[in-house]
């Protein structure tokens, strides 16, 4: 099991010596990767949870984001090539890219120049959004209902683009005539892609598997609902005959972590159980079921708030060096 570490730019106040800070911690003790989150806006109403819908689209939420509309975070896209020029070892990459704010075209070529920045150290995480507030602020309100289409164009695009020297496709989202995007990533045949889906298990099993995605990142998932996602992507895989993609096939979930000095309360509370905020005890041991459930890396996540960036780092060191060797 390797570890990734999401940097948290989205929060109420977070300085970019912060961000500096946990980006050294993760490249020192050798993390897998680090990532940002996409985030556009805070609606005002959030702050009274008047949301449309609740966070994520998932009923354990409530209509509400955990940051105040007034808040000071830092957009996740821009930071990525300030972190590869900041790194050398850890991978990076944006946990996850809400694609309809983008064009596939233009999002396809910055991604190849960051893998050109980052020396071939790009991960991929694409995902069609859930707030419709939010769309609308990114001037992509048309596109709501019809977002997972995007998701799909994107993805088409992207590794249309990465793979031939003049490329043209025909969508509903992209059309353009044959066309070359300059310089292609430097990881062959492409940087690793993952696709965040957080509700339907079949839709995403069915999204790695036709394009051949390197995996699949929820949030706030259970050890049980970890093996419940791997299980569905598997049988997609077996189905399209891509058996040799089982054994490769990368699983996440993103996870507030904190480690505590008293016990909490680990009762079955699906996406609210606090499964990696707890005693190292704690922790330690739904590791151990989360590697046997098919987790390959947690993505773990600093507290919105309360938790001093000190304190998150200290937890990272005492995860590495007490509880890793144990899982």
């Amino acid at each position: 099991m390797k570890l990734s570490l999401y940097l948290p730019n989205f929060r109420d106040e977070i300085t970019v010596e912060e961000i500096d800070w946990l980006t050294d911690v993760a490249e020192e003790l050798r993390f897998e990767s680090i990532w940002t989150l996409d985030r556009i806006v805070v609606p005002e109403k959030s702050d009274r949870g008047e949301l449309e819908k609740p966070f994520g689209m998932m009923s354990e939420f409530p209509n509400q984001l955990p940051v105040s509309s007034k808040g000071n975070w830092l957009q996740g896209l821009p930071l990525i090539p300030y972190l590869a020029a900041r790194t050398k070892h850890v991978r990076i990459g944006v946990s996850i890219i809400v694609t309809p704010f983008r064009a596939p075209t233009v999002m396809a070529a910055e991604v190849a120049t960051w893998d050109q920045l980052s020396r071939g150290r790009i991960n991929v995480g694409v995902g069609a959004g859930w707030m419709p507030e939010e769309f609308v602020a990114a001037s992509a309100g048309h596109i709501f209902k019809k977002r997972n289409k995007h998701v799909k164009e994107t993805i088409e695009v992207m590794q249309g683009i990465w793979a031939n020297p003049i490329f043209e496709y025909d969508g509903e989202f992209s059309k353009f005539e044959p066309c070359g995007f300059g310089a292609k990533p430097i990881q062959k045949p492409r940087p690793p892609m993952y696709f965040s889906g957080l509700v339907n298990p079949a839709i995403s099993a069915k999204r790695v598997s036709k394009y051949s995605l390197d995996g699949w990142i929820g949030i706030m998932d259970t050890p049980e609902e970890i093996k419940r996602w791997r299980g569905a992507i598997q049988a997609e895989l077996a189905k399209l005959g891509k058996e040799e993609m089982i054994d490769s096939l990368e699983i996440s979930s993103m996870m507030p972590f904190e480690i505590t000095k008293k016990e909490t309360n680990q009762s079955p509370a699906g996406k609210l159980t606090p499964t990696m905020i707890g005693t190292a005890d704690q922790i330690t041991e739904n590791l151990i079921k989360y590697k046997e459930a098919g987790m390959t890396f947690p993505l773990l996540w600093p507290p919105f708030s309360g938790t001093p960036t000190s304190k998150t780092v200290d937890d990272l060191y005492q995860l590495t060096h007490e509880i890793m060797p144990n899982i």
